[in-house]
């Protein structure tokens, strides 16, 4: 275009483009948005699912871990076509598969229909690391790292913003109701993705290792089932720590065959990168703590009153609860790119670990208020905002732009199986502190838990502290 006479043509098609450009951002953070708070649909339902369908509790919690397995599976392998020309395909055909499984999560068929539906809404989760590429792509360089900051955010609070809504509608309206929830919203992502998306530049070639993402999706299904398989621990210990060797055995194998692959799913020895690796274990370790929190506050405050303590809210008034995660955890979101003109990237995730540990510390010593819930939620909020924020600045420091979307992609496997350990590890821990006969765990098995989060933050922010140190030291030698 700018080759071009600014007369006729030209001339008219300038206006366009910035029209275009001025769609593009809240475009890729409502495309964000949305598949967040889909894929976030089965947590609030869990129940109404079991009760609908006449399965287990157990059952339907597959509503939420085949959505978070078939995500964690698909953002590798979209990362990788999404570094390729044809991005905006990917995009397009993503959000397809996405609303066709809002759809069969509305029809009138079985369970294991909704699961396949849920499966398809999962794979949704793979764009957040796309959408930062077109970011990076097409926004200039200021703009596109505030826009990748504000989508990293997004990605997380979407949780806070369908979980309210949909437990909402699922009292008013069934379990189907909620489900409808999603295929409005997904529908209304792929039109505007149909609008807004522009093409990748031209030059880039993005092949898929297949092996590599069949092994890999293998490594993490055994990974996600450990995760989320709470009983088998407990009742098969044996079977379950051989799962577990398997797992390691098959992600080494995945290295392997990424280290010798011309055309790897993820640049393995990029990973390697020190800048890299301790923000991904940053996030990993990081994850576990922020998941297990967010999980600890929901589940006290539905424990109804005749267990000791509590609040016995409904599913609806306890996604309230998330309100302030979600408010703060935007605030911080776009307060972050500001102090980054002053803070180094890995000092702000020490600080927002920091600020996460505050909240763990909040929640141990006063939880007796809902007041405090709502305070403990907010700081939550408040530290996993500015956290999610400044992790990709930190590993696209020493990304190339035509690996932004891969770079990426990995970090969200590795925040997706530090979320489901720390659920899983939460669950562990109420569950020991149950006595035989009882329905509910003991008040001071909530304590135990936020210490040991506690102790996954100070992990997380030691490593967030060792990386400004290398990166003051190459600054400064």
């Amino acid at each position: 275009m700018t080759g071009q006479p600014v007369g006729g043509v030209a001339g008219n098609a300038f206006p366009a483009a910035r029209s275009e450009a001025r769609l593009l951002v809240p475009a890729l953070v409502f495309i964000a948005l949305v598949v967040a708070a889909v894929a976030s649909l089965g947590t609030p339902l869990i129940t109404s699912v079991a009760t609908s369908f006449h399965v287990s509790l157990g059952s339907a919690q597959w509503t939420l871990t085949v959505a978070l397995l078939s995500g964690a599976v698909a953002t590798p392998v979209l990362g990788r076509l999404g570094a390729g020309p044809h991005r905006r395909a990917a995009i397009l055909v993503t959000l397809t598969v996405v609303v066709a499984g809002s759809a069969l999560t509305v029809l009138p068929l079985s369970f294991a229909w909704l699961l396949a539906g849920r499966a398809a809404q999962g794979v949704g989760l793979g764009l957040t690391a796309l959408m930062m590429g077109v970011a990076r792509d097409h926004l200039p360089e200021e703009r596109g790292a505030a826009v990748i900051a504000l989508i990293s955010v997004v990605s997380i609070i979407g949780a806070g913003v369908g979980y309210p809504l949909a437990a909402l509608l699922a009292e008013l309206g069934g379990v189907r109701a909620a489900y409808g929830l999603g295929l409005v919203v997904t529908a209304a992502a792929l039109l505007t993705a149909w609008r807004s998306m522009p093409d990748a530049p031209e030059g880039r070639s993005a092949h898929v290792d297949v092996a590599g993402a069949v092994v890999l999706a293998a490594a993490l299904l055994l990974v996600l089932c450990l995760a989320g398989e709470r009983n088998l621990w407990s009742g098969h210990p044996g079977v379950a720590a051989g799962l577990a060797v398997v797992a390691v055995v098959l992600l080494c194998v995945w290295a392997v065959i990424e280290l010798r692959s011309t055309t790897p799913l993820i640049d393995v020895r990029a990973v390697r990168h020190p800048a890299v690796a301790g923000a991904n274990l940053a996030m990993f370790v990081g994850g576990i703590g922020m998941y297990l929190l967010l999980t600890l506050i929901t589940r006290y405050a539905q424990t109804p009153h005749g267990a000791g303590y509590g609040f016995g809210l409904t599913t609806f008034v306890a996604g309230l609860v998330l309100i302030p995660f979600s408010a703060l955890g935007f605030l911080a979101g776009k307060l972050t790119p500001r102090i980054r003109t002053r803070v180094d990237g890995p000092l702000l995730l020490a600080g927002s670990a920091l600020v996460v540990g505050g909240g763990f510390a909040l929640f141990a010593v006063a939880r007796s208020d809902l007041a405090e819930l709502f305070a403990a939620m907010g700081v939550l909020g408040f530290g996993v905002g500015g956290f999610s924020a400044a992790m990709p600045g930190v590993i696209l420091a020493v990304t190339p732009k035509s690996e932004t979307s891969s770079a990426m992609s990995f970090n969200y496997v590795v925040r997706s199986v530090g979320y489901s350990l720390g659920s899983a590890i939460g669950g562990l821990i109420l569950t020991s502190g149950t006595a035989p006969g009882h329905l509910f765990p003991d008040d001071s098995s909530y304590t135990t838990a936020a210490l040991v989060g506690i102790g996954a933050m100070a992990i997380t922010t030691l490593t967030s502290l060792a990386l400004a140190r290398r990166r003051a030291s190459q600054t400064n030698p």
